[in-house]
């Protein structure tokens, strides 16, 4: 999955948020304050993620597929994070280390299996670490 990127790994920080694109709407004008958006599994798959690292690293994709056997039912997640700067290697490098035996805390869902499938570590002046996590849930 890894392809050599030619954009730039800290875009992000300086881009104009008018082409930010806003997955979720935005709460109506005079809409209670106690309304908020739903969450998706996928959302709290990532930010369960995202705790390991501090929040570090960008979701570069995100898979998520039916998934069954003779007696459980729930959903495959495969996720690919990018880590650029050795700050952020680091936190990647603990995602790598700790996500197998992290306890996620998602709703109606037991993570039953949580693996690092692929690393791609890229050194040099500009440090890259490319990390694919597939989590099995299954809903209970």
């Amino acid at each position: 999955m890894l392809t050599e990127s030619l954009r730039d790994p800290f875009a992000h920080l300086t881009a104009d948020f008018d082409q930010v694109e806003i997955k979720s709407a935005p709460l109506p004008v005079g809409a209670p304050s106690g309304l908020r958006v739903r969450r998706t599994l996928a959302d709290r798959v990532r930010a369960g993620l995202m705790e390991i690292t501090g929040g570090t690293g960008t979701v570069l994709a995100h898979e998520e597929r039916a998934w069954a056997s003779i007696t459980f039912a729930g959903t495959r997640h495969e996720v690919v994070l990018e880590f650029c700067g050795a700050d952020a290697v680091a936190a990647g490098e603990e995602l790598i280390e700790r996500l197998p035996d992290h306890e996620f805390a998602i709703p109606r869902q037991l993570v039953a299996d949580a693996t690092i499938t692929k690393v791609d570590h890229r050194f040099g002046a500009m440090e890259r670490l490319e990390v694919t996590a597939m989590l099995l849930l299954e809903e209970g």
